[in-house]
């Protein structure tokens, strides 16, 4: 390779890394716990759905409904958890306006768990184990949090109005950035790829290790890296990428655009004021398809001018991977009649769109393996936290000699002590709100946010202050060791569910989460053991020895 495009690939490589190092880290570490999301809720929880399918109630929902709402003529959608213990369900307004009258006054900003102030709908979290609803904020969990921080979507309560989320673009923006460090780094070490690439020298100095491991992962890992920043590229700021279609193909009527997607799905459908002859049994109407589709999971239902003559219910599933890897079904039958209005089959009928859709979302989210394969993708996200960290120290060696100005090596420093306090405080911090989360006697939204974030900028603070790499690595490492050790423990004190106890009960979703956290702590207690006896700080913050008193003692003539 010429030197000009070495320079050229070598400084993008760097700039861009740079840049998204810190970010790049939160999302991969927190994407990493992302893949065990549901293990995650239901170890918080206390309740294992590692056995199958939860048994879901769809007739007890709607009668508790009808106790504080009446039902006539309102739409319900049913958003289903990916395993089916839950669903977000929004309740509009009826249709019928001698039931559902909004009230004038004014409105606040719908979301998550909101909804418009004077309005007679409902927008909740239902958990099919507890038979109640609970507030999106109230059901808030670790899983949910960690799951949503992967793609930084709580920085969407920043007030930067730029036409969308500011997280959700920001997370984009890194996602794209991430693709330049990644393809340049790949073509810095194009020429040696096969004879580096196994090449680790543990034993050498700090600059060779660092650079070792940042090469020798960072090519490893690169096919799973390259896939998730274009995954998450496409998932994260589809908007801009609809945006032109939208305007040029369908006139700018962007809900056009996603019905064509199979994101959304409307059912206009004419309200008759004439009720229901015979009463809606939802829980035999699914059990049916579900017999239909024995294949597949419903993912959302969608009921039309509810116990209304024109009532019309519609059912969507996603088909299991090793079944079809790519397609999506779909029903909307007519209740008074039966008649099946439309129809299309999740394993049978996969067009254009269910393919890239599925090899877009079954790539990102790593569910189309089972435990084996989420296990290796989250291995291969750590490693990904460990590139980022050498190509850091890498950065920081590299610029830590004689020959550079010492106002510059400050610089450097305290860069690179900005970044490995803010990115390795995290691996504690994690534990500690495990543990907190089990402990504490209420959780929700507010408390893991107040937990986390609090617990993350006190221990960043201190680790700054620390101004010594080695021994910010040193406690960090010992700290995690403690922490992650006593989550199983905090399981068993808060929840009862011992490792032994779960075990027996057949939940290892709960196990498993245990188990992982001593598999950490082990893994953290070796590093700790090498960084002990092989650490050697940077003396860049050193104030230069005095030259002894003797010399400078004038010789005598």
């Amino acid at each position: 390779m010429d030197p000009r495009k070495y320079n050229i690939y070598f400084h993008t490589h760097t700039i861009s890394g740079i840049i998204t190092a810190a970010l790049l880290f939160v999302i991969f570490f927190a994407g990493s716990f992302s893949f065990f999301k549901d293990d995650i809720s239901a170890w918080q929880r206390g309740q294992s759905v590692s056995g199958g399918q939860v048994d879901a109630d769809y007739n007890h929902l709607l009668d508790s409904l009808s106790r504080n709402y009446n039902l006539m003529g309102r739409n319900i959608d049913f958003y289903f958890l990916r395993q089916g213990q839950g669903a977000y369900v929004n309740l509009s307004t009826s249709q019928d306006t001698t039931v559902s009258k909004p009230t004038a006054g004014g409105s606040v900003q719908r979301g998550r768990g909101r909804r418009a102030a004077g309005e007679d709908s409902a927008y909740f979290l239902y958990y099919f184990a507890d038979k109640k609803p609970t507030t999106y904020a109230e059901g808030y969990d670790m899983g949910e949090f960690l799951y949503r921080l992967h793609f930084l979507a709580q920085l969407n309560q920043i007030p930067i109005h730029i036409g969308t989320p500011f997280g959700y673009l920001l997370a984009g923006i890194v996602a794209f950035l991430f693709l330049f460090a990644l393809i340049t780094g790949l073509f810095l070490h194009w020429d040696k790829i096969k004879s580096n690439f196994f090449l680790f020298r543990p034993w050498s100095k700090w600059k060779t290790v660092w650079t070792d491991m940042h090469t020798a992962l960072g090519v490893i890992g690169f096919p799973f890296q390259f896939v998730f920043a274009v995954t998450g590229v496409v998932l994260i700021v589809n908007f801009a990428l609809i945006a032109p279609f939208s305007k040029l193909l369908y006139d700018g009527d962007q809900q056009k655009v996603y019905e064509e997607l199979q994101y959304n799905r409307t059912m206009p459908v004419e309200y008759t004021y004439t009720p229901l002859a015979e009463e809606f049994d939802m829980n035999a109407f699914v059990a049916r398809w579900q017999e239909t589709w024995k294949d597949s999971k419903i993912s959302r239902i969608y009921i039309r001018n509810y116990n209304d003559k024109s009532m019309q219910v519609g059912i969507e599933a996603k088909p299991d991977a090793a079944v079809a890897f790519a397609g999506s079904g779909f029903a909307i039958e007519e209740i008074a009649t039966g008649k099946v209005l439309s129809l299309k089959s999740p394993t049978a009928d996969g067009n254009y769109i269910d393919g890239v859709k599925s090899i877009i979302y079954h790539l990102h989210f790593g569910d189309f393996g089972g435990k084996p394969l989420q296990i290796v993708f989250f291995v291969l996200g750590l490693m990904g936290c460990l590139v980022i960290i050498s190509g850091i120290m890498i950065w920081l060696v590299a610029r830590d000699k004689n020959n550079v100005p010492a106002y510059k090596r400050k610089f450097n420093f305290w860069a690179a002590n900005f970044f490995l306090a803010g990115c390795l405080s995290m691996l504690p911090v994690t534990a500690f709100a495990f543990i907190m989360v089990k402990l504490l006697p209420e959780v929700n939204q507010s408390v893991i946010y107040d937990v986390y974030f609090y617990s993350w900028l006190v221990l960043g603070v201190y680790l700054m202050a620390l101004r010594n790499l080695v021994s910010m690595n040193k406690q960090v490492l010992l700290l995690s060791v403690v922490l992650y050790a006593a989550v199983p423990i905090a399981n068993g004190v808060g929840s009862g569910l011992w490792l032994w106890t779960t075990w027996k009960a057949g939940a290892f979703d709960i196990f498993f989460i245990d188990v992982l956290c001593i598999v950490i702590a082990a893994v953290c207690a070796f590093s700790y053991k090498k960084v002990k006896q092989q650490g050697r700080p940077f003396g860049v913050l050193k104030t230069p020895a005095k030259p002894k008193r003797e010399a400078l003692v004038k010789q005598p003539l």
